[in-house]
């Protein structure tokens, strides 16, 4: 290789050096970020409470026997159409999917007859001492896998409380001796309000003390008359 090739070589190279440093150069130029001289406000997000805390804890549902009176079992029916077709309702009704619900209010859990019920239920039902009260099918339509561990039904079940309430309401109809309504809780008493005072009896009059340090007035014998 002649010295004119190799000249052209060695000034391809630095060509090529020289683009590649003046690119770099221009890169660094258009792309850099220095620190501002005065750095900006820092962001904090709001803590998000610890899992189990005050707030964490849902409200659990109202007692039934305070939603039972208000119930409507004029809604109760709408709503028993989702169940009519795993159950018949009517009085000597067929067993479908699940058992016939003729008379439930407080029968035996897992005792109708004709049906073969899970083994989840059997266990639930503890030999058949477990009814079906008012409270324990409030819970159950709530969540009935939750509730029974091993049950077959697949219902997802009835999330308000007032939906619930007038289903059993209208249950309760399914029978030819419908179950009273179980009574609600009395309110307990606060603790914290003072006891109120009682006011006097009008009635009775006030009994006179004598001033403390005085003696007592001495009475004196009447004196007799002298005679006329």
């Amino acid at each position: 290789m002649d010295s004119f090739e190799m000249n052209k070589v060695i000034g391809g190279l630095l060509g090529t050096v020289f683009v590649v440093f003046s690119v770099a150069l221009v890169s660094d130029a258009l792309f850099s970020s220095p620190a501002p001289e005065k750095p900006g406000f820092i962001i904090e997000a709001a803590a998000e409470p610890a899992a189990g805390g005050a707030g964490a804890e849902a409200a659990g549902p109202k007692p039934v026997a305070e939603l039972l009176p208000a119930a409507s079992a004029e809604k109760g029916a709408a709503i028993f159409k989702k169940c009519e077709a795993c159950h018949s309702g009517e009085k000597g009704g067929p067993n479908k999917v699940g058992p016939d619900l003729w008379d439930i209010i407080d029968r035996p859990v897992g005792e109708h007859e004709g049906f073969s019920y899970s083994a989840g239920m059997k266990e639930f039902s503890k030999g058949g001492s477990e009814k079906w009260t008012y409270d324990n099918l409030y819970h159950f339509l709530i969540s009935p896998k939750a509730f029974v561990k091993g049950t077959a039904m697949g219902f997802a079940g009835l999330k308000k409380d007032e939906d619930r309430a007038d289903l059993l309401a209208f249950l309760r109809t399914l029978s030819d001796n419908p179950k009273p309504f179980p009574a609600a809780a009395a309110p307990a008493a606060d603790a914290s309000k003072p006891a109120e005072a009682k006011p006097a009896d009008a009635s009775k009059p006030a009994e006179a003390k004598p001033a403390e340090g005085t003696a007592p007035a001495e009475t004196k014998p009447a004196e007799p008359a002298p005679a006329q």
